[in-house]
């Protein structure tokens, strides 16, 4: 029996930094000179050599080399280590696949993370095949892509790095040696494209431009993947869980997709009801386009004779209904059924997508009028090769194609609505000002604001005044929901399902949107009678640490109110809370943001639970996570395994963010592991957390409820990581002179990576400052603050209060509860990726030698607690310890961006100082995409 090949060691992912470093030198010397290719090659090396040795000397004479160097040298200098980032990227990206393909070539056991480990896990904890059923039924896994201004790359370099990465897969599969050469000629070729296109956008990244990159991953990724997971899924279940009938599991559509990108109105004044049209047409454009493509191609394919074989009573009647009137064809009935599905197709193409198909149908054909319709059609044509011996081709592009179907219907995605609590307000008290039904709605209590809102909902008439002019405010927020409905009534209900409130803060604030929808046609019915309904769910984002701790109170007042459980349960028996990741840590830190959520997600579910016993009622976590810790970042599948026992209950969403969607979802393979973890880490927080007992300390890793112990813990380091985070941030009146010159945040809100402007307000107030950019800014200067400050206070506070008993503890925490385990994962992720040497480059740009010293010297102690902290606790003696594909990441990428570091300081410095032409600001820019793309996630 041959032996099993073994998993490769690093040495192949070094050989293909190697290639893609030379080859990129090599164009450097070419398109820039010898001598600029020596300047570049020795930064390399000085950079190189100091990560392996650690020689401070080296790391001082990288410094002075590149303070050296004139401004056009540096800007040369930055596209070159931008470029070895992003190479670097893809070759440790290849890596991963290429251990993973090993890794099941191997192992009989597999990948941790993966479906099939989850449903091994399943099976070994006897949950039942019934038991499995159930969940299916009732899930919902989406990851909701939203646009933030932290996706630096354009879209015309992602589809170069695509196919560098698509000829280093080539790569490592046997080949002669003249295709050997010809796969290194073609590498040298894209990264001469990749030199001579630029980083940076001219202009201000519109929404519409979000829109379509957002829309480019469903060519490279998700049309592929997402069928592919359902189907692998499906035989995963067929061996480890055979139904009691013997019929193969045939899953309903579970895992979906969201977006936020033109619907998305908080802040955003460019996002408007066009603008939501818009993205709407362009998704059925995107999801019809495909299916054009697929049954042209099945067309092809499906060349069976009924000479040869023959056909359902059902598919030859769809042949029939064909305009193909072709004599070549009249013995292909398959081939005829499906010109007439693709000339339906292209009828509704031109009717949802405003656009012509690329390859004419044969004759005109009504559209269809649902994404069902077409799935039927689909079906039969299944149904018939299944029945006549043709099974083998049923599975090859059918199965995918009518998945897609089912799963991204003609919507492709589920585009929410938000909006600030504050416009729903401002709208709602004109509206009642024009209808001379209350003078000053803004000036009443909370409790005259509900008592006003529960009568109006139970009033038919609407509010608007015929004739009536009303502000451009209103028109607008009215306008948005009208296109929703008018969406839902083309594309289907899945179109727009749900309406997020940013900043809920009282039950008003719910009642305010449900007003909005009755006015838009979007509630039918009156509240409290009977059979009333509602069309979007209604979903508060709690977002501050006083939100988070006000949710519970909120959402119990909402549902005390006379109809308000009726029409929910009338209107699908589910309730979506978003749970803000971001706000809640820029207002308290890290540790006080996780442990209020995961204080307030432990509330909500037993409330719902209550709520679900006496009306039906199911809640949904939103989770608003973002790319960087300091805004819920971090592996996807330890964060859903980390949720409290009995709140995921089958069903997620959280969102995708930032540069995070393109180092997720822009290689195929990467983007269906990544799928395929959300998966499993809801499966196994559903039903493992389910058969755990409820107290009491198990085996690390096990889900139950923690003890009180802990709880008691995790509240007192919170309150003292808070009092430590707020005394620098909010209580050093210093502090946000320090931060606008100690970071390049001024510098980043004038960069065109967002359609959305970086504060509120006009105004340098931290308060005013949105937590991307925050957080953003800290990565960039390699402190990462949000990530980690106040966990060194709190811990020190800790165990000087508790002793050696506290000290206890906190490693039993960290052993045995999810929750705490995750917190720390993250905070050495987050650590590893600090570099106060580089920091404090960046603190010399601050003017104020003596608040300069006193706030570095601040951050430099907590950095030093919070890593002693750590180690006491986990008894790691280095950073990711545990974790050896992030350390190696690590070292293959960030010996290229240093310099980038060093160069921004600099260029930073002489912008500053008054040397403000192009040059110079395309430089710092540049190094600002250099640095997020080296790091990944900063935003």
């Amino acid at each position: 029996m041959p032996s099993k090949p073994p998993v490769p060691d690093d040495t192949a992912l070094f050989d293909d930094i190697r290639l893609l470093g030379r080859m990129l030198g090599d164009v450097i010397r070419e398109q820039e000179g010898q001598a600029m290719f020596d300047t570049v090659e020795q930064v390399r090396q000085l950079a190189v050599r100091f990560h392996r040795e650690g020689d401070a000397r080296q790391r001082r004479m990288l410094g002075r080399l590149l303070e050296s160097l004139s401004r056009d040298q540096a800007v040369s200098v930055i596209r070159a280590f931008s470029y070895f980032s992003i190479l670097a990227n893809l070759a440790e990206d290849r890596h991963v696949l290429r251990r993973r393909q090993a890794h099941e070539l191997a192992s009989e056991r597999p990948q941790p993370g993966s479906v099939r480990a989850a449903l091994d896990k399943l099976r070994r904890a006897e949950v039942s095949p019934e038991q499995l059923e159930e969940f299916f039924a009732h899930s919902l896994i989406a990851p909701v892509l939203t646009a933030h201004p932290t996706e630096v790359q354009r879209k015309s370099l992602l589809d170069a790095e695509r196919e560098i990465a698509r000829l280093l897969a080539e790569r490592d599969a046997p080949a002669a040696p003249r295709r050997r050469r010809q796969l290194e000629a073609e590498l040298q070729a894209r990264i001469t494209q990749v030199w001579q296109t630029r980083l940076l956008r001219y202009t201000k990244l519109r929404v519409s431009d979000e829109i379509k990159n957002a829309l480019s991953y469903y060519g490279s990724t998700f049309f592929q993947e997402v069928p592919r997971l359902y189907l692998d899924l499906e035989q995963d279940l067929d061996e480890l869980f055979p139904r009691a009938d013997g019929k193969p599991w045939r899953l309903p559509s579970f895992f979906r997709m969201g977006h936020w990108i033109g619907g998305d109105r908080d802040g955003n004044p460019f996002v408007t009801a066009e603008t939501l049209q818009y993205a709407l047409r362009l998704q059925a454009r995107t999801a019809l386009t495909h299916y054009l493509d697929q049954v042209h191609a099945l067309g092809s394919e499906l060349s069976v004779s009924l000479m040869l074989a023959s056909a359902s009573p059902q598919l030859l009647a769809l042949a029939e209904a064909s305009p193909d009137t072709s004599e070549h064809r009249r013995d292909e009935p398959y081939r005829r059924a499906l010109i007439g599905v693709y000339a339906r197709l292209a009828a509704t193409l031109r009717k949802l997508g405003g656009t012509q198909a690329l390859r004419h149908e044969v004759g005109p054909a009504e559209p269809y009028p649902d994404a069902e319709a077409l799935a039927a059609d689909l079906r039969i044509v299944r149904d018939s090769l299944q029945a006549h011996h043709a099974q083998a081709l049923a599975g090859m592009r059918l199965a995918p194609l009518l998945r897609a179907v089912e799963v991204f219907g003609f919507h492709l995605a589920t585009l929410d609505l938000r909006q600030s609590s504050d416009k729903h307000e401002a709208v709602l008290a004109e509206l009642l000002q024009r209808a001379q039904l209350c003078h000053d709605y803004s000036g009443l209590d909370e409790a005259a604001r509900i008592e006003l809102l529960l009568r109006m909902l139970r009033d038919p008439r609407p509010l608007r005044v015929p004739d009536a002019e009303y502000s451009e405010l209103t028109v607008s927020e009215l306008a948005v929901f009208e296109a929703a409905r008018a969406a839902r009534r083309s594309l289907g209900e899945q179109a727009v399902r749900q309406a997020i409130i940013s900043h809920t803060e009282s039950v008003s604030d719910l009642l305010e949107v449900l007003l909005l929808q009755k006015e838009c046609g979007l509630l039918h019915g009156t509240l409290g009678a009977e059979g009333a309904q509602v069309e979007l769910i209604v979903v508060p984002l709690f977002e501050t640490i006083a939100d988070l701790r006000n949710a519970p109170q909120i959402m119990q007042g909402l549902y005390e109110l006379p109809g308000i459980a009726e029409l929910v349960a009338a209107s699908g028996s589910l309730q979506e809370i978003m749970l803000g990741y971001s706000d809640s840590n820029k207002d308290g830190g890290y540790l006080t943001s996780n442990w209020e959520l995961h204080k307030a997600s432990v509330a909500l579910a037993d409330l719902f639970g209550r709520l679900g016993e006496r009306h039906g009622i199911r809640m949904r976590l939103f989770h608003g996570r973002g790319g960087s810790v300091g805004r819920g970042g971090g592996p996807s599948y330890e964060a859903i395994l980390a949720q409290p026992a009995g709140t995921v209950g089958g069903s997620i969403r959280l969102t995708e963010q930032g540069e995070v969607i393109s180092s997720k979802y822009a290689n195929a393979e990467i983007g269906r592991r990544n799928l395929e973890t959300l998966v499993a880490a809801t499966l196994e927080a559903t039903l493992l957390s389910a058969r755990q007992p409820a107290r009491g300390a198990g085996r690390r890793g096990t889900r139950m409820a923690a003890p009180q112990s802990f709880r008691e813990a995790a509240a007192e380091l919170s309150q003292s990581a808070m009092h430590a985070y707020r005394e620098l941030v909010y209580g050093d009146p210093s502090f946000a002179q320090y931060f606008y010159a100690a970071t390049p945040i001024r510098e980043i809100a004038g960069l065109n990576i967002g359609s959305r402007p970086a504060s509120r307000k006009p105004s340098t107030e931290l308060g005013d400052l949105r937590a991307i950019p925050w957080s953003f800014s800290w990565g960039q200067c390699r402190v990462a603050l949000p990530g980690w400050y106040g966990f060194g206070s709190a811990v020190q506070s800790f165990v000087e209060r508790r002793g050696d008993e506290g000290a206890e503890l906190l490693a039993r925490m960290h052993r045995q509860w999810p929750f705490f385990q995750a917190l720390l994962s993250n905070l050495d992720m987050v650590l590893s990726k600090t570099d106060l040497a580089v920091a404090s480059n960046y603190a010399r740009l601050v003017g104020d030698a003596a608040m300069r010293r006193r706030v570095y010297r601040a951050i430099e102690q907590e950095w030093e607690r919070s890593v002693q902290a750590l180690r006491d606790i986990t008894g790691w003696s280095q950073f990711l310890q545990t974790n050896p594909t992030l350390a190696r990441s690590i070292r293959a990428r960030f010996p290229y961006i240093d310099p980038l570091n060093h160069l921004q300081v600099e260029l930073l410095r002489r912008f500053r100082e008054g040397q403000t032409d192009e040059r110079t600001i395309r430089g710092i820019h540049l190094s600002i995409n250099g640095i997020a793309a080296g790091l990944r996630n900063t935003g």
